[in-house]
């Protein structure tokens, strides 16, 4: 299975101190060296920043061969770089959060997944739990509607409970 990731992704993933599932998920993730520039900028939280300088080797960087021509200019150079990369690849899964970015990336078939989406998958196979994961993730600023982290919260429970 290929799976690319922005930085999105691996930043709440990181901060949540839930990282790891990504190799439990996937084995192997690859990103792009844009990517790892967004999550090393000064601005970016320190646990980031420094989980970015020592990354563990099922993150692989790998710089695309093509183009990063032709996307939407709101899409910033990590995003581009990303889903350049998850379409040379036939990526199985692209993991990114920005709205516009998962629009490109599905306009040229490139598949998508989110944080909530990685999140649960995980929850399913037993990897975290779910209401700790949503509560860490509530205290960051990864901003969702409520009603999301409620009707994922109730899927869990029926399914723990069910």
């Amino acid at each position: 299975m290929i799976v690319v990731a922005d930085a999105s992704p691996l930043r709440y993933l990181i901060l949540i101190d839930a990282a790891e599932i990504l190799r439990a998920l996937y084995g192997k993730v690859l990103t792009s060296p844009e990517v790892v520039d967004e999550l090393s900028q000064t601005r970016t939280p320190e646990f980031v920043r420094l989980w970015t300088t020592s990354r563990p080797d099922w993150l692989e960087v790998r710089e695309s061969a093509g183009s990063h021509t032709g996307f939407p200019s709101v899409l910033g150079a990590g995003a581009r770089a990303a889903i350049a990369l998850a379409e040379e690849l036939h990526a199985d899964a692209l993991l990114i959060d920005d709205r516009a970015g998962r629009r490109e990336a599905e306009r040229r078939s490139v598949p998508t997944q989110g944080t909530l989406g990685v999140i649960d998958l995980a929850a399913r196979h037993g990897l975290l739990d779910l209401p700790v994961a949503i509560g860490r993730l509530r205290k960051t600023n990864f901003r969702v509607e409520e009603r999301l982290y409620q009707v994922m919260l109730d899927r869990d429970s029926a399914r723990r409970h069910g």
